[in-house]
This record gives structure tokens, C-alpha cells and sequence, in this order.
């Protein structure tokens, strides 16, 4: 008898220096605690991705509820400035005077690459368009006004294009996906840069405005004859044609995994250690010219211990089991070295107290 008691109270010794972490792996998150809210906004461009992974680590971690609102990326950097939200999201990176203004460092992780497409609603053309970039600035300045102007038709040999006149359309709202379209055509026309230039904003010389990549894309589908910029994503989901850009090198390209990785490859020796980049027009064969990383912003100091520890867990999820996620949506995956630096920097995100 003596010896049963012995042993079950060194079992209970044991089981206590166990709860008390004595002895066991640090754990990054506990395994049970009070449920836990982390509030974000911010780009419409990778909404679709967000959701998933956010759906999906809550899956895995039902006591966190990471909730994101796809208003754009103006709007997302707006709230997280104003410190109304816990992490912000954006296509277009914040500029050195929006990072002053920050209470605390904002630290950029780009999160996957996507594609903006010039999606359009041309019913008898069966075909995929070819796009130069000076059509495209033509189109959007409004000097190219027909379908069967020379401008398109000398890309499409062969193609039965309609003399109608071109509606465009645009986004209404503060949005990095029009940072990376207006910063493309700032490249490739002289008269695009000085009369509109790149911005998550811009005077519109033409067109019609849609609020999100959502909008924009349901004003393309119901409207015969019209053009528009929509991260690629949102033509596919809404079953919309788009055209192929012509890249540096001469080639028409079509926006997918593999050419957005290769636009993405052309500058990696460039990308600096804050990671705001832009990959628009690059010269590399095979390179999609209308791409772009999209970028989650963390502050380095969160406010709360528990908000910041499961961010740092989320992130390096993200890294890992989430990047297998991005081609079924249409994203291209980070490039593996990339990964490698970001997986350093999440280690800046402050646990303190």
C-alpha cells in the first residue's frame, strides 16, 4: 500500500512541474484560454486569400477570431494610423510620410503575389485581346475611344473588333490595386505619368467608378463594350474574360502563377529589407508587367501581449501551410528565400508587456 501511494504521488509531482512548464517545450500559444478578437482591414486584392487563411487558422485555433474588412488599401492604412484596427493590408506600400505618422513601426510582410488584369466585356470576341501598354494609357486617358481603334487592333491580327465605343471603368475608393495599374502605366507612357501619375488615387480622365475589386468587376460584367483593371482572382471568380500585356521584352503575356513568379524573380536580388518594392513592368522573360506583392502591415508594438504572440503564430503559418493555399486562388506563392527573411523579421513583432 505504502508503495501505491509512493507512486501516485509522484505521478501528481509530475503531472504539476508539467502544468507549470517545468520539464516541456515553451508553448508559442496555450492550448485553451478566453476567446480572442484581432481586427484587420484593408486591400480587396488579396480578400479572397485573407479569408481563407483566416477561416482556416481559426479552424485549427478556435479561440481566435481574426476578423478582416475589404475596403481597400487606403482604408486600411487610414484605420490602422487612426488605431481603430489591430493589422492593416495593402497592395501599394505605405510611403515614408504614412509611416511617420504611426505610433508605432509598421513592419511590411508580403504575403503572395497576384496579378491585375485588363478584364473586359466585348460579347462576340471569343478570343483573348493582346494589350501594349500605350493602349492600355490610351484607353484610360481616353484618347483611344473605339474597340477597332488602330492601337488595339495592330495587337490582334485577325480579330473581328467591334467599332463600338469603349466604356472604362475604374475604382472609386483609395485602392493599391489602382497603385499598381497607375504605377504600370506611369512606366510605359510618358503622358499617363504626367498627367495622371501613380497613387492608390488618381484623377480619372474617363470612366466609371466601382468600389473594390468587387465592384469593379460587376460594373465590367453588366456592361457591353467596357474595360477595367481587377486583380486576376476576381475575373475568374466572375467567369470574365481578360487580355494578355505585352512585357519589356516584347512578349504578350498571360497573368498566372508561373508569370508572376517570373516578374516576381526578375528583382529578387533587389528587394530591400523593409520589402516595399514594385515589380510593375519588369523585364524579365516570361514576366507578367502588371504584378505585384501585397503587403499585411504589423505593428511592432500591438498593445497586447496575446494579440502579438498569435500574430507571430499566424505569420509563420501563413509562411508555411498557408502559401500551399495560393494557387488555388489564383496567387502565386512567395518565393522561398523571401520566406526565409520574413520568417527572421517576425521575430521584431514586440511580446512584452
Amino acid at each position: 500500500m505504502r508503495r501505491l501511494i509512493l507512486a501516485v504521488l509522484m505521478s501528481v509531482a509530475a503531472i504539476g512541474a508539467t502544468a507549470c512548464g517545468g520539464g516541456g517545450p515553451e508553448q508559442t500559444r496555450p492550448m485553451s484560454r478566453q476567446p480572442l478578437t484581432i481586427n484587420g482591414a484593408g486591400a480587396t486584392f488579396p480578400y479572397p486569400i485573407y479569408s481563407k487563411w483566416f477561416d482556416e487558422y481559426h479552424k485549427r485555433h478556435p479561440d481566435v477570431q481574426i476578423n478582416y474588412q475589404s475596403i481597400g488599401s487606403g482604408g486600411g492604412i487610414r484605420q490602422l494610423l487612426a488605431g481603430t484596427i489591430d493589422f492593416g493590408a495593402t497592395d501599394s506600400p505605405m510611403t515614408d510620410e504614412q509611416l511617420a505618422k504611426a505610433t508605432s513601426q509598421v513592419l511590411h510582410f508580403p504575403t503572395v503575389l497576384g496579378a491585375i488584369v485588363p478584364s473586359y466585356n466585348l460579347p462576340d470576341v471569343t478570343q483573348p485581346l493582346n494589350f501594349t501598354g500605350a493602349a492600355l494609357a490610351g484607353v484610360f486617358l481616353g484618347t483611344v475611344k473605339k474597340w477597332s481603334d488602330r492601337t488595339i487592333a495592330t495587337a490582334n491580327p485577325g480579330v473581328n473588333l467591334p467599332s463600338s465605343d469603349i466604356v472604362v471603368v475604374h475604382r472609386s475608393d483609395g485602392s493599391g490595386t489602382t497603385f499598381v495599374w497607375t504605377d504600370f502605366l506611369s512606366k510605359v507612357s510618358g503622358e499617363w505619368k504626367s498627367r495622371a501619375g501613380a497613387g492608390t488615387a488618381v484623377s480619372w480622365p474617363v470612366g466609371l467608378g466601382g468600389k473594390g475589386n468587387e465592384g469593379v468587376a460587376g460594373l465590367i460584367k453588366q456592361t457591353p463594350n467596357s474595360v477595367g483593371y481587377v486583380e486576376l482572382v476576381y475575373a475568374v471568380q466572375n467567369n470574365l474574360p481578360y487580355g494578355l500585356v505585352q512585357n519589356p521584352t516584347g512578349e504578350f503575356v498571360k497573368a498566372d502563377a508561373n508569370t508572376v513568379t517570373a516578374a516576381a524573380a526578375s528583382v529578387a536580388a533587389s528587394i530591400p529589407d523593409d520589402y516595399r518594392v514594385s515589380i510593375t513592368n519588369a523585364s524579365g522573360k516570361g514576366a507578367y508587367p502588371v504584378a505585384s506583392f501585397t503587403w499585411l502591415l504589423i505593428p511592432v508594438k500591438m498593445g497586447d501581449r496575446t494579440k502579438a504572440e498569435t500574430m507571430r503564430d499566424f505569420l509563420s503559418w501563413m509562411l508555411t501551410d498557408g502559401q500551399k493555399m495560393a494557387a488555388d486562388l489564383t496567387y502565386a506563392p512567395l518565393p522561398p528565400d523571401l520566406v526565409a527573411r520574413e520568417r527572421e523579421t517576425i521575430a521584431r513583432i514586440e511580446t512584452g508587456t
